[in-house]
């Protein structure tokens, strides 16, 4: 029954999301036809939309998106050529590209739109199809040249990349060198294409913050502000929690290793391995990498009892996350990285001591879950099992460290963890 439901529910959405693009067609369509842009542009935007949806990279909420980055390209460009008297090769179309590809992290997705817009200024402004391939090769360079940036000296690569490229496609596009002593030639279309790389950057440099908030997504420059470590949660980790702090760096690290072995996002994966524990600094003592003095609090209590406050950690580690603004995609690390496995070690002290034998429910001693949705969830939920597993071990030597690596991640195969 709920297959049946799920299927009329997914079927409506499809209706839903075919009837919204069918009238934004119409209006664009319409709005093109009144201000005297080309009628190709919306259905233009409509197959390149469709292309996305069957590549299956598109939700409805990223076609705002970007429906928004398109609306600021036409308006950008209309903006210059009915108000300036600027060359249109200063309209900053690789910026447009490279602002998609680091706010998406996804070639295919800036492929496409570097396409999109490079075609979408040709149409308005009536450039050719020379104009059309500049921008876009001009684009893809600035996609490949940006594709995991992390500082400022990157972009300022790839700007000084655009324009060399420009450069090169302009006179690829119109070879003769004779052109260069004509002045209309060098002002309209040398020099613009010179400063446009920079232009680009500049665009790049004083949006991406805007668009993150906008979006709502986590780029490498906030990825690593977050692992700043004095970040106040962290900085509260670190005397609050000193234990959980020194388990989160181990995790950290295994985790980036694994991500880079294979081909998963390395720093978002470091990053959530930081704050995955951030709820065990409401009660730090419960918790064995904490327990250097004092003993251990669970002798005195109930496994039902220690069951609520182990469980409890990833309850109060997520309002501490929201608490501190925290993006989503780092909020997911806190329960994913549990998934729903099982507290064995309560479980089975439960079952000690429970009177007369009477059965346990098993599912009373198992987290909450959501089971880990990406790889990078998954990979520091394998990191994090490993790192408690082989810190508990009485003696270490590399067999029994291997030993114990290829049993907890056989057991979280076999127990569903990485299903999802």
């Amino acid at each position: 029954m709920s297959d049946l439901s799920s299927t009329h529910l997914n079927k409506d959405i499809s209706i839903l999301g075919i009837s919204m693009a069918m009238v934004t067609v119409v209006i664009l369509t319409g709005f093109c036809y009144l201000v005297g842009y080309s009628l190709i542009i919306p259905w233009l935007s409509l197959a390149l939309g469709v292309q996305l949806f069957y590549l299956k990279k598109a939700s409805f909420r990223m076609f705002l998106n970007l429906g928004l980055l398109i609306t600021l390209m036409i308006f950008t460009t209309n903006a210059i050529l009915e108000y300036t008297k600027l060359s249109v090769f200063y309209i900053p179309v690789a910026g447009m590209s490279m602002l998609v590809m680091l706010l998406f992290n996804d070639l295919q997705i800036a492929f496409i739109m570097s396409f999109l817009f490079s075609i979408l200024v040709s149409l308005i402004s009536g450039g050719d199809f020379g104009m059309m391939l500049i921008f876009f090769i001009g684009s893809l360079a600035g996609i490949y040249s940006v594709r995991g940036s992390r500082t400022r000296g990157q972009l300022m690569i790839a700007g000084l990349i655009v324009s060399i490229i420009h450069l090169i496609c302009l006179f690829l596009v119109h070879p003769k060198f004779s052109l260069l002593f004509h002045n209309d030639f060098i002002s309209q279309q040398f020099y613009p294409l010179i400063i446009n790389g920079f232009l680009c950057v500049i665009l790049v440099l004083g949006t991406l913050k805007i668009f993150e908030s906008l979006f709502c997504v986590l780029t490498n420059y906030s990825l690593l502000e977050l692992s700043d470590f004095n970040q106040p949660l962290l900085k509260r980790m670190v005397i609050e929690a000193p234990g959980t702090y020194h388990h989160s760096i181990l995790v950290s690290n295994l985790s980036e290793a694994g991500a880079d072995a294979i081909g998963a996002n390395a720093l978002l994966t470091r990053v959530g391995a930081y704050y995955h524990d951030i709820g065990k600094m409401v009660k730090p003592e419960y918790f064995t990498e904490n327990q250097l003095i004092g003993g251990n609090k669970h002798d005195n209590i109930e496994p039902t009892m220690s069951r609520l406050v182990i469980l409890n950690h990833v309850k109060e580690g997520i309002e501490l996350a929201k608490k501190n603004n925290l993006n989503q995609l780092i909020i997911d690390f806190i329960p994913q990285h549990h998934g729903t496995s099982i507290i064995h070690f309560f479980h089975q002290k439960a079952v000690e001591a429970s009177e007369g034998g009477k059965p346990v429910d098993e599912s009373d001693f198992r987290y909450p879950g959501p089971k880990p949705q990406i790889r990078e969830t998954a990979i520091v939920l394998l990191a994090d099992s490993v790192e408690g597993a082989v810190r508990a071990l009485d003696e270490t030597n590399p067999k029994k460290i291997e030993a114990t690596v290829k049993k907890i991640i056989n057991n979280k195969f076999i127990d569903g963890q990485l299903d999802e």
